[in-house]
């Protein structure tokens, strides 16, 4: 089947399977290894790219999902306005060490951004479903709500 998301604000025409993955289309079809596998279901947040704005697992989401829809990985939002912030911020708090988890952590703050402010709970909450192995937390909760603080994280 065709379908025709637009990745990274290019418009595309895909000719795609129906079980097949987004994060296979964007790594091996489209050289977008910014997403990276690791558990394959749901856990991790490594896979982590945005469907319309929404952060999504890439390794569990069908890629004719997409169809119409905007797709935005790290590869993208590193060309957009704000991501300089954003990556000053975990630079500056600390907030990365290996680099694996990093790209889905810094999408999903972006997401956090677009959606307002937000206090420590939400936070914590919206990053839940991305693991680290290196940093703990401590440096990319303060790295976030230096980006999305209403004022009440302690």
């Amino acid at each position: 089947m065709t379908i025709e998301p637009t990745v990274n604000g290019t418009r595309m025409s895909l000719d795609v399977a129906p079980q097949e993955l987004l994060l296979d289309v964007l790594r091996e079809r489209l050289g977008l290894t910014g997403a990276k596998r690791s558990c394959d279901v749901q856990v991790c947040g490594t896979c982590t790219v945005l469907v319309g704005g929404t952060p999504v697992s890439a390794c569990a989401f069908l890629v004719v999902e997409t169809d119409g829809q905007e797709v935005t990985t790290i590869e993208g939002l590193r060309d957009s306005p704000g991501y300089d912030r954003i990556a000053d911020a975990f630079i500056r708090h600390a907030a990365v060490q290996c680099g694996f988890c990093t790209p889905g952590m810094v999408l999903s703050v972006y997401a956090m951004q677009q959606a307002g402010p937000a206090d420590e709970h939400t936070i914590r909450r919206e990053l839940a479903g991305s693991l680290c192995r290196c940093t703990g937390y401590r440096a990319i909760l303060d790295a976030a709500a230096e980006l999305v603080a209403d004022g009440s994280v302690s």
